[in-house]
Order: structure tokens, then sequence, then C-alpha cells
């Protein structure tokens, strides 16, 4: 059963009960008022009657003065003989009329209304018993017939009946148009899905709706978006194919160059051996960032989350990144506050390295790269500033997507850094951290990468892991054992 014939059965269901419900309770209703009207009917027959009849000296029941009465009452005094003393109608002597009305309740104390069956005509009768000093000297009983209160009753029951099936009738049909105009961008929903099912085509996106504030246009408007995140996760995932084929093809094509080089030769060459060791150690090192890569965007990345001493460990990378600026770059360190931060000691030392390195690689011969920390009640400021290439602002979206690079002239180096992966490394090693990691950029003025880290609270363990991550770029073992800096800004040539 589809959705629109569900919700107008549904509907038609609600409506019908309410219809019921609404039909017992008129009849109800109806009913109450017309009894009171009867009782009240029966109580003026009962007091007129009662206003002409006296008691006698013998304690006989005598009527003073003939009244004229209801034609739809029926009134009968009797004594305590059970003699019928007085009818208010001239009846046949064999009716049952000339019985009492109820003799049910002929010697109740009390006056009481009931109902009576009467030659199978319902009657309401009411009971008064008579006294005359204290004495009880007769019983009055007063009836009407029910059968046109029944009648009216039944032809009420029959409409209620007739009126509520046309509602329900009509109130499907109304329900049926109204649900298929209502669903039908559902529909349209549908068909795209199977047209971008069919043609494989996440490009395609659902017209808008009319009203987009309503909930069939929150839930267009929800899978135009879903649609467009699907489109861009499937780019980037092929693109990202298409970059580690490209970035595998390149070492196995050296490895499978030099294997065939040795067997032509039919002997062990050092330096193919040497060339193949550099490749695999290339290979190595793409599926350890790759695998990095994948625990973090996953949020599964292991984490020591320690206090860590952001300017001792900035200083400490400063000093390491010397050897890769040469002669040639200018290394300075601007403000730098003492800082607390609660993390990985060893992920943020890497962040720090890919962002310094990042810096140096990508700045021309007699520039400068500036480090600096600051702080503020609530987190710490890590800014790498270069004057280097700079960034085209249409690939500042992109910089740390996975295997992105904007210049795509810029040659890799030959000893396999720069896979395109560091600062995609480096922005989920600093989302893991509860910070936010950004950038700046004009072509050919420089970049500026700022790092923002919540301070360390009283919650965040003193100690520091022993565990050390090793950069994903070669760095000399002079530079690891060379000593730290001042902490006082410095320029080194």
């Amino acid at each position: 059963m589809s959705l629109r014939a569900r919700l107008t059965l549904y509907y038609t269901i609600v409506l019908g009960a309410v219809l019921v419900l609404f039909g017992l309770a008129v009849y109800g209703l109806i009913s109450v008022v017309q009894l009171r009207q009867v009782d009240s009917a029966l109580e003026r027959a009962a007091r007129d009657l009662l206003f002409v009849a006296r008691v006698d000296d013998q304690g006989d029941i005598i009527f003073i003065q003939r009244v004229s009465f209801d034609s739809s009452v029926i009134s009968q005094v009797w004594n305590t003989e059970a003699q019928l003393i007085g009818v208010t109608q001239t009846v046949d002597p064999q009716s049952p009329l000339m019985q009492p009305l109820d003799a049910s309740v002929m010697e109740s104390e009390e006056r009481v209304f009931t109902d009576a069956l009467i030659g199978g005509i319902s009657y309401r009768v009411l009971t008064v018993p008579l006294h005359s000093n204290g004495m009880r000297v007769g019983v009055l009983q007063s009836g009407t017939s029910l059968s046109i209160f029944d009648a009216l009753r039944t032809d009420l029951v029959r409409y209620l009946i007739l009126l509520s099936g046309i509602a329900i009738l009509i109130a499907g049909m109304l329900g049926l148009v109204t649900g298929r105009r209502a669903l039908a961008p559902l529909a349209t929903v549908t068909d795209t899905a199977l047209q971008i099912t069919r043609a494989d085509d996440l490009s395609r996106r659902i017209p808008e709706p009319s009203d987009p504030e309503d909930e069939v246009g929150r839930l267009i408007t929800a899978f135009n978006d879903t649609l467009a995140r699907l489109d861009k996760l499937f780019t980037t995932q092929r693109r990202f194919v298409a970059d580690i084929g490209h970035e595998l093809r390149t070492p196995l094509t050296v490895v499978r160059g030099n294997l065939d080089l040795m067997r032509r030769m039919g002997r062990m060459d050092e330096e193919s051996m040497h060339s193949i060791e550099q490749e695999v150690v290339r290979l190595s090192r793409l599926v350890e960032d790759l695998l990095v890569l994948a625990q973090a965007e996953s949020g599964k990345l292991p984490m020591d989350r320690r206090r860590v001493e952001l300017d001792s460990l900035l200083l400490e990378v400063f000093n390491q990144v010397r050897v890769l600026a040469g002669e040639n770059i200018k290394l300075e360190i601007g403000k730098i506050d003492q800082v607390l931060v609660c993390g990985d000691r060893d992920r943020l030392r890497q962040v720090v390295l890919n962002l310094m390195a990042n810096a140096i690689k990508y700045t021309k011969p007699g520039g400068v790269v500036t480090a600096s920390l600051s702080k503020d009640e609530q987190s710490a400021k890590l800014a790498v500033k270069d004057t280097g290439l700079g960034i085209p602002a249409a690939d500042l979206p992109h910089v740390f997507e996975r295997f992105y690079r904007g210049d795509k002239s810029r040659s890799r180096a030959k000893d396999g850094a720069g896979f395109g992966l560091g600062l995609s490394i480096a922005y989920w090693i600093v989302r893991n951290h509860k910070g936010d990691i950004e950038v700046k950029s004009r072509p050919n003025r420089g970049s500026t990468f700022t790092i923002r880290l919540p301070l360390a609270d009283e919650n965040c363990p003193d100690t520091t892991s022993d565990l050390r991550l090793e950069p994903s770029f070669p760095v000399s073992s002079a530079a690891t054992t060379a000593p730290l800096p001042d902490a006082q800004p410095e320029h080194i040539d």
C-alpha cells in the first residue's frame, strides 16, 4: 500500500472515530433532554391532578372539580384497596391502561420515575404515593408513551450514520487528492534518485520546492545536501585513487626497472639495490602516512593525552629544521610565550614539523620563515609564516585535502618527501586535539599557517610519553642532537 493510501486510510479512520464519538454524544444529549421534558410533563400532570384531589371523612379520595389534562399523559389514582378511583382519559375497560401502569412500584413510599412496557409500547411512568394525616390513602401514577421519542431517536441514529458515511467518503476522496498533491515532491525525489542510480550522475539535483520550510521542503534540501556531499566524496575518492596510483607507479617502475637491469646483468648491482631500497622506504612511508590519515579521519588515532610544553616543542622543532633551511633561508623565532596544552607530544611535533618543512620547501632562497607562539585565556596560537610562493585563492579551500597540489609543476624531492599528505595529516591531528588550523596566503607574498589549541586544564596528566613519532621527511642526526636555542627571539642567518 502506498504512503498516500495509508495516510488517507489513517485519517479516514480517525475521522470515523471522531464522528462516532460525536454521534454518541449527540444521541445521549438528545435522549437526556427528551427524558427531562417527559418527566417535566408527568410532574405537571401529577401536580394538576393532586390540586383538585381531596380526601373525604371516610378516607376516600374525591375530585372537587374537573380539570383538562395533557392528552398525551394518562394519570391513574388508586386507593389502598388496589381499586382504580379515577383516570384522566376515557379508555376501553379491557385496555391494559386500566391496569396499574407499573405494578412493581405500587407499594413504593417515594416518588419514582420508571420505564414500563404496556401493550408493546414503551411508557415513562411517574409513581407518587398519596398520604393524608400521615396515613397512606392511595397511589398516583402518570405515564406517557415514548413511541414518538423512540421514533425520533431511531431517525436520529439513521441520519447520523448516513451523514457520517457521506462525510467519511468525502474526506477519503479529498485525502487522496490532497495527499497526491502534497506528496508530489516525494515522487520527484524518487524519480530523481532512480535517475541518479541509473545514470550514475551525482551532479543532478531535485528542483527546489515551493515551500522550503515545510517537512517535504526540508527533506528535499537535506537530500540535495546529501547528494552534494556524496558527489564531493566520490570525486575525492576518484582523485584519491588516481593520485595513489600515480604515487605508487613511480617507485614501482623504478623497482621493476632496477630488477630488470640486474637480471640482464646477471649479477647484484649495489647502486640498483640502493635505488630499490630508497623506493621501498618511500612506499613504506606513504603507506604509514595513509594509515595515520585514515585513523585521524575516523577519530581512532591513538593519542597520548599529557601536558605538553608547546614552547619547548616549538624550539626543538625549530632547531631540527635548521638543516633543511641551509644557508639560503632565514629562520626566525617571533614572540614566544610559555604555553601548556593537553595532547600527544609526538603528534603535535609532527604537525609543527610538517608546517615548518612546507614553509622552507616553498620559500625561495633569501626568504624568511618565522615561527611564533602566543596564548590568551582559553587557547594557544602557534603560527608559521613564510615569504614563499604563496597559494592562489582558488587553491586555499583544498590545501588540507589528500594529495592536493595547487601547482602541478612542482616536482617532488628525490628522497620521496612531499606526497601531499602532510597538511592533511596535520589538519586531522589538530582536529583530534579539539583545535583549529587555518591558512592565509597571497601569491608571491607568502603564507601563514595558524594553529589554535585549547590550553591544558587541571585534569590533564603532568608527565609526557616517551614515545616519539618520526617526521615524514629525513632529518640528520646532527639536527636532532644539536643544542636548543634560547627561548628569546632570535634571528638565524
